[in-house]
């Protein structure tokens, strides 16, 4: 649990419009007051994120959701029971409370409550909402421990606080409900079977959208070696063939993958939820030791499989 004294300085630190990095069980957030547009604007300005491209407000819990949201469905009802705190946001038509700054000028505002102790201690002794996108340059691969944080931001960040490595290690899951069709606009850290199951019929993933959401770029989630997408029986082959055109790669992938010995070999799980623990930091070792290109295997189109692809395939996508 955070130091009270710690805890104090880091409300004091919102309150004043401060910046600061905390843990939630998805990744890393960059934190600042989501009432207060200068320091909201701030958060923009130290990712580098396009002013255009909305945040999602964090709230203490599911009481807090009406004040935040005009209209309130009981589909947005039944999925905060389920599911809140945890990783799930939902997009519903905005009130007042949030500002341009927070939903990029849009009619609606993405929500959520995360579950972590310190998060939620942070929310609760703020009272209010925090604008928080993951602890990282726009685009890049997102923080799932403090490091990642303090590698990524160094000094520009007024606070860092240290909650442990992420136990979910994706994002969440945004659904919106700002319409008669609820859809999930990005898969996440919950799985989509267990939407639809709440809901009681299935719940589309959709490309695209009218409504802007956080992770929603083509490109994105990407370290600096390029990424090759490629099922496991193929990835053999895609190392021999990108070896010869004389770049280093390396391998993401299940333990059980047969590759020659020399190939640097980043594991992860085979379950997807395991996957998609260790994502981030396999992709950020993989930078650390310099690799041009990292093959990556694609898990199973289910469950957490699908966020684990999501995030591949946009770090794999062409970029600016």
């Amino acid at each position: 649990m955070l130091n009270p004294d710690l805890l104090e300085r880091a409300v004091e630190l919102l309150r004043r419009g401060g910046v600061i990095a905390l843990p939630t069980e998805t990744v890393y957030g960059l934190a600042a007051n989501a009432e207060d547009e200068l320091a909201v604007r701030r958060v923009f300005a130290i990712k580098g994120r396009p002013a255009t491209h909305p945040l999602i407000v964090h709230i203490p819990g599911v009481e807090h959701l009406s004040s935040w949201a005009r209209e309130v469905p009981d589909t947005a009802r039944r999925l905060a029971s389920a599911f809140w705190p945890g990783p799930l946001t939902l997009v519903l038509p905005r009130t007042a409370r949030a500002t341009d700054a927070v939903t990029g000028g849009q009619d609606t505002v993405a929500l959520r409550v995360p579950d972590h102790p310190v998060a939620l201690a942070v929310l609760q002794r703020l009272g209010g909402g925090l604008a928080a996108p993951s602890a990282n340059r726009f685009g890049r691969v997102s923080p799932t421990t403090a490091e990642h944080v303090a590698r990524d931001l160094g000094g520009d960040v007024d606070l860092v606080l240290d909650g442990g490595p992420c136990t979910v290690g994706v994002e969440s899951t945004i659904v919106d409900l700002s319409s008669d069709a609820p859809a999930i606009l990005r898969p996440g850290g919950l799985a989509a079977e267990e939407v639809s199951r709440v809901l009681g019929h299935e719940v589309p993933v959709r490309a695209q959208s009218k409504v802007r959401v956080s992770g929603s770029l083509a490109s994105h989630y990407a370290p600096r070696a390029g990424v090759v997408l490629a099922e496991p029986r193929e990835a053999a082959s895609r190392v021999q063939e990108l070896r010869s055109q004389g770049l280093r790669v390396g391998v993401l992938g299940p333990a059980s993958l047969v590759l020659p010995s020399d190939v640097p070999r980043f594991d992860v799980p085979e379950d997807p939820a395991g996957a998609a623990r260790v994502l981030y930091a396999r992709l950020r070792e993989a930078d650390e030791q310099g690799h041009d290109v990292l093959v990556a295997c694609l898990p199973a189109a289910s469950g957490l499989g699908i966020a684990v692809r999501d995030r591949l395939a946009r770090a794999a996508a062409p970029r600016d």
